[in-house]
């Protein structure tokens, strides 16, 4: 016992199992658990666009609209499209009319100088898709109207070197602001000019750029848009939301305990089972805390998914070498460990099986990002890291504990 328990814990296998569980724990501590829109309560805003819009300008109204909601210091929103002419805007904590006056302020954009107002957003005519070298130094152009090149030539006049200061609705949006070109500084009027910036990497330099290009759209979004409907979580209903879940996985956990044990009559398994479940759990929601993935209900729902197939796997796995345990009797050892490469052959197979029902689910909630779809992406992303983790990581311990011990 004593030479398979040093085994057991000198396996590859479990040394990655215990190493996820230590981060996972370290992260939920530190880091916590993001809770979603249903357990933590808030709004959620319908908008629909005045016209159907392509691909691009969708992906410019929720990008100036997420920026806009963190730039007051919104920090827990969701801004996702619907269709090609509706968006959805959920925020944790706020109440319906909080995001519509957050949403239908227009955004004041300003460029200083030296503390002195160079540019307003009415004065920015278009903004161009911003362009990074690779040396990491970007540039994102842009053009002004007449009279508002006339004015930016007449304040910035002789500043050439001075940072640009950029604000949206009086708050700073960049901590190293750009330095303003010295063509730009001559007092001759210019309608094509660009934003120079540069970092220390390409990476970085694209999250600059970006950041820039979104603030200069925020001056007034590509189309107008209105509120068409809107639905309120209160904090109490979404703390009724989160004890029901919790008693339901604990309700999940003990009927899994008491159908393992009716199924072996022996706690020498059943309580390795229950360990590995558990396990399984932590390292989800640890997954969950470092990638920072909100945990609804539908996430719940996806979470017990993927601990009933864990415990369906564990299952196959116990009753592949219990089955033919008396058999071979001189070469038990050898016939545990071809039992549990053809478990575990099938749950590698059942799992490929399950995510690929999966991932269509994740990719159309994902990619068109409506309501109800987004609910059923957000169950269908949390059962394939929960399967992922189990073959990967739970399962495969738990086989060599069934190898090492049981035969």
């Amino acid at each position: 016992m004593a030479s398979n328990l040093s085994k057991f814990f000198k396996d590859r296998q479990v040394i990655i199992l215990i190493i996820c569980l230590i981060i996972s724990i370290i992260s939920i501590s530190f880091l916590g658990v993001e809770q979603g829109l249903d357990l933590k309560g808030g709004s959620s805003i319908q908008l629909q666009l005045e016209h159907p819009v392509n691909d691009s300008t969708m992906k410019v109204v929720t990008s100036v609209l997420d920026k806009r909601l963190n730039l007051y210091g919104v920090t827990d929103v969701k801004v996702r499209s619907s269709g090609d002419q509706m968006v959805i805007v959920e925020m944790a904590g706020k109440s319906p009319e909080e995001v519509e006056r957050l949403i239908g302020n227009p955004g004041i954009f300003e460029a200083k100088i030296d503390n002195k107002t160079v540019l307003v957003g009415s004065d920015v005519a278009t903004v161009d898709a911003p362009v990074v070298g690779e040396s990491g130094e970007w540039q994102v152009p842009f053009t002004l109207t007449t009279e508002g090149a006339k004015k930016f030539a007449e304040l910035a006049k002789g500043k050439g070197g001075h940072e640009v200061v950029m604000y949206l609705d009086g708050k700073q949006i960049d901590d190293h602001p750009p330095a303003l070109a010295e063509e730009l500084a001559s007092g001759e009027a210019v309608t094509e000019v660009q934003v120079t910036g540069g970092a220390e990497d390409v990476e970085t330099a694209k999250a600059e750029s970006n950041e820039v290009f979104t603030v200069l759209k925020t001056g007034s979004l590509p189309v107008k848009i209105h509120t068409v409907g809107s639905n309120t979580v209160s904090p109490e209903l979404g703390q009724q939301f989160a004890q029901g879940a919790l008693i339901a996985g604990l309700l999940a956990i003990l009927g899994i305990s008491a159908v393992v044990y009716i199924r072996y009559r022996r706690a020498f398994l059943a309580i390795p089972i229950l360990i590995t479940t558990l396990s399984e759990i932590i390292i989800i929601l640890g997954v969950a805390s470092i990638i920072h993935w909100n945990i609804d209900l539908a996430a719940i729902a996806g979470l017990i998914a993927s601990v009933g197939t864990g415990v369906d796997d564990q299952i196959i796995i116990t009753d592949e070498v219990l089955h033919h345990d008396d058999e071979n009797t001189r070469h038990r050892r050898t016939r545990t460990q071809m039992n549990v490469k053809n478990a575990l052959f099938i749950i590698f197979a059942s799992a490929g099986t399950l995510i690929a029902a999966m991932l269509p689910l994740a990719y159309v909630g994902f990619a068109r990002g409506s309501s109800g779809i987004g609910t059923i992406a957000g169950f269908a992303f949390t059962t394939i890291i929960g399967v992922l983790i189990g073959v990967f990581i739970t399962r495969p311990a738990y086989a060599k504990f069934i190898e090492l011990f049981v035969s």
